[in-house]
C-alpha cells in the first residue's frame, strides 16, 4: 500500500558553529559590526566631548553592543546555540533593537560633529567627530542587514 504523500516539514538550516560563523551571510555580519562600533568609540574617546549627555549615549551604546556582539560571535564559534531556533531569534531582536539605538547614537554623534565644526580652535575634534559619524552610520547600516537577512532567511 502506498502512504499517503504528507509533504515533509520544510527544515530550517542549521546554525553555524565554528569558522562557518564568517561564511554564512547574516553571520558574517557580526564581525564588521564589531570593528566599526571598536571605531566610533575609540574615534569618540579620543575627541573632546563637547556634549557629555550626546556623545556619553554614542559610547554607551557603541560600547555595549560591541560587547555583547562580542560574547554573540564567541557564543556561535564554539557552538553553544545547540542548532536551537530560539538563537535566531535571540539574533534577530537583538540585532533589530541595536540597530534602533545605534541609529539614534549616528544621529547624535551627528550633531556633535555639526557642534564641533563651530570651533575653530580644534579643527582634529572636528574631523575625528566626522569619522565617528562615518562610522556609527556604517555600523547601524550592518546591524540592519543582518537584522533583517535573519528575519528572511
Amino acid at each position: 500500500m502506498a502512504s499517503a504523500g504528507i509533504p515533509a516539514a520544510p527544515t530550517q538550516p542549521a546554525l553555524p558553529s565554528g569558522p562557518a560563523v564568517f561564511k554564512t551571510i547574516p553571520y558574517a555580519f557580526i564581525l564588521p559590526e564589531i570593528l566599526c562600533g571598536t571605531w566610533v568609540w575609540i574615534l569618540v574617546a579620543a575627541t573632546s566631548v563637547s556634549l557629555p549627555l550626546l556623545q556619553g549615549w554614542v559610547m554607551y551604546v557603541s560600547l555595549s553592543s560591541c560587547l555583547i556582539s562580542l560574547l554573540l560571535l564567541i557564543s556561535y564559534i564554539f557552538g553553544f546555540h545547540k542548532n536551537s531556533e530560539n538563537w535566531k531569534v535571540l539574533d534577530s531582536l537583538y540585532h533589530g533593537a541595536t540597530a534602533i539605538l545605534y541609529l539614534s547614537a549616528a544621529v547624535l554623534q551627528a550633531n556633535a560633529t555639526i557642534t564641533s565644526e563651530s570651533n575653530p580652535n580644534s579643527p582634529l575634534y572636528y574631523q575625528l567627530n566626522s569619522a565617528a559619524s562615518f562610522f556609527a552610520f556604517i555600523t547601524t547600516f550592518l546591524y540592519i542587514l543582518h537584522a533583517f537577512s535573519i528575519y528572511y532567511q
